[in-house]
């Protein structure tokens, strides 16, 4: 008998065991949250994270913290949040220039793009080729016909770092047009501006958000071409730059989402992703978004994203094989 009760004891708690087991797995999150941006404060991407901020607190019940983790090409801040506990509770704003990009040019950037999983979009940015005010060109086909000339000099173009959106833009628009391109990299996006309304570099692959967009509304600079399918509904005026006739197919954009490590929960992944989409139907998150120039991503399922994500990494590492760019 007292066999029997013992036994008994013991599959009882083998079977409380077993229900607490996806109870604990299902009380994400059950602490504070953070979100690190590898960029200094008050940047575009720390923005992004901190306009969510309040919404996200909101509906996932816990206080969220933004810490700026700069550096490395956004490398310290991933890094950061890859020495965590892989729980849900520190995520990262990212995008494909600190994710997929810096690993391919920087050897001192030790993660990998697979070491993360993507589990929401925020917003999405179209690039745009801007060049000084005073360039005698109105047109990429007129800028590539001046750029041919003999004697003419090469072209300079500003990047923030070797590796980024910028960079392989401008490799790519250097390849497929034949024209001498001299890449000049910043430490971030304002000098690039600055020097390019001081007339120091001829040219930017940027994206059209932020003080892009007062640029362009003041006329202080020139856009050649917008990297998207369709044009940018605020600039109309602005063609694509694949109708030009050097260009075809010269598509790209700049996403930032909320990232973790690989090894996060499925369960933590899903909620972290229903909360990021619900934040983004709340009006007043969506108008600061969209007032900076920048499209409020479209919901997409963790599986939608998985499948994106890889697409990017293999698109962009494609890129960097065909111009022969080695880690330096």
């Amino acid at each position: 008998m007292r066999r029997r009760q013992v036994v008994s004891g013991l599959g009882l708690g083998l079977l409380g065991a077993a229900a607490s087991g996806p109870a604990r797995a299902q009380a994400f999150p059950s602490k504070l949250l953070t979100v690190v941006v590898p960029y200094p404060a008050g940047g575009g991407s720390d923005f992004v994270a901190r306009t969510a901020q309040g919404e996200m607190q909101r509906i996932l019940g816990q206080q969220i913290i933004v810490e700026n983790v700069g550096g490395v090409g956004g490398a310290l801040g991933l890094q950061r949040m890859l020495q965590a506990p892989a729980d849900g509770h520190v995520m990262t704003l990212a995008s494909p220039m600190e994710l997929i990009q810096s690993p391919m040019a920087m050897s001192a950037v030790k993660h990998k793009p697979e070491d993360v999983r993507l589990a929401a979009l925020i917003v999405r940015a179209e690039m745009i080729m801007l060049v000084r005010k005073d360039m005698p060109a109105n047109t990429v086909d007129e800028l590539v016909a001046l750029s041919r000339k003999p004697g003419a000099k090469e072209l300079s173009y500003g990047s923030v770092g070797t590796g980024s959106m910028y960079h392989l833009m401008g490799e790519v628009f250097a390849k497929q047009t034949g024209v001498k391109c001299l890449h000049v990299p910043y430490k971030g996006a304002a000098p690039i501006i600055t020097d390019l309304l001081g007339g120091q570099i001829d040219m930017v692959f940027i994206p059209l958000a932020g003080p892009v967009v007062g640029l362009l509304k003041e006329n202080k600079v020139k856009a050649l071409g917008i990297a998207s399918r369709q044009p940018h509904p605020a600039f109309p005026q602005v063609p694509t730059l694949a109708s030009s006739q050097a260009l075809d197919g010269f598509e790209y954009d700049l996403w930032a989402g909320m990232v973790v490590p690989k090894a996060t929960p499925d369960a933590a992944v899903e909620k972290i992703n229903k909360a990021v989409y619900e934040a983004l139907q709340n009006a007043e998150v969506r108008k600061a978004y969209e007032g900076t120039g920048q499209h409020v991503a479209k919901p997409m399922s963790v599986a939608e994203l998985a499948k994106l994500y890889t697409a990017e990494i293999a698109r962009y590492q494609a890129i960097a094989k065909g111009l022969n760019l080695q880690p330096q």
